[in-house]
């Protein structure tokens, strides 16, 4: 179902599938912002990436013995979630462990998802509440996608991403497939920008680490149009999109775990975490998108 939420600025559109961000329109000129999830194209358009994000090694993993199938970024993207609460300016969604859940992750848990609208920002908070008697681990991350170009009068070249200071991000490596090869190196050397460019995924994502601004731009150069993201807190940020000619939507996607590397063991607790929760014990992280039109 499509659950609709809007201000002055700002409307958003939630599916209960994923919990995924549907549309969002800036309502003053009906612009689209968020990607329409064209499936000719990349047909999500903002999934959440719960218990993981990434890649798995082999597409499994085990928990106390046991073997479950580890699809990508997930399972939370692709089960229905039950709205909440809901008030003037916020949705609540939630999902928690059930006998769906327990065929890719044994633990009970709650992923809460609440999306909340404050002028020309929205807010998108995940929570997760471990309920299970035993420690529980996971990781989780963003993807939402943005509409690229703005609008017809411009190319991919008329953007950049821009840091609140100069930066050396460390690009955390993935082999074909998706896994973390260990082979990392700086993208840039002390720049506070970084030019888009059509051939820019042609490798797959950018995964970057070690960034030290708390905010990531993505700006139009003639206008200043563009969205803030508070990236602080967040250790990777990743930029993607499907790597057509020309670009049609970018990803800005924080990330708290990363992928499998490629010597992964397998066995679910020898992974980094996000979070590693004790029973009763909560974790929360929020996105803030900040749009200027």
């Amino acid at each position: 179902m499509i659950y609709t939420l809007e201000n002055e600025n700002l409307k958003l559109s939630v599916n209960s599938l994923g919990a995924e961000m549907y549309a969002l329109e800036h309502k003053p000129d009906g612009a689209p912002l968020l990607w329409n999830g064209d499936k000719a194209v990349w047909p999500r358009r903002a999934p959440v990436l719960f218990p993981y994000a990434g890649k798995i090694k082999d597409g499994k993993v085990r928990i106390e013995g046991a073997e479950y199938p580890a699809p990508q970024h997930g399972f939370a993207r692709d089960l229905e979630h039950t709205l909440v609460a809901r008030t003037a300016d916020s949705l609540t969604f939630e999902l928690a462990a059930s006998e769906e859940t327990r065929k890719f992750f044994p633990y009970n848990f709650v992923l809460r998802t609440i999306f909340r609208l404050e002028g020309n920002t929205l807010h998108h908070t995940l929570e997760v509440d471990n309920r299970d008697e035993r420690p529980m681990q996971f990781g989780i991350g963003y993807h939402p996608g943005f509409v690229l170009p703005f609008d017809e009068a411009h190319t991919t070249a008329d953007y950049e991403v821009r840091f609140d200071g100069p930066q050396t991000p460390v690009v955390v490596n993935t082999q074909p497939g998706g896994l973390v090869n260990g082979d990392n190196g700086p993208l840039v050397e002390n720049q506070d920008v970084i030019p888009l460019r059509d051939d820019m995924f042609d490798a797959d994502s950018i995964c970057l680490s070690k960034l030290t601004s708390r905010t990531l731009d993505l700006v139009e150069k003639d206008t200043g149009r563009g969205i803030s993201f508070n990236i602080e807190g967040y250790p990777y940020v990743l930029l993607w999109s499907m790597p057509t000619r020309p670009l049609h939507f970018l990803c800005v996607e924080p990330w708290h775990s990363l992928p499998d590397r490629v010597d992964a063991t397998g066995e679910w607790n020898d992974k980094t975490p996000a979070a590693r929760l004790a029973p009763g014990e909560s974790f929360s992280t929020d996105l803030a998108m900040t749009f200027r039109r």
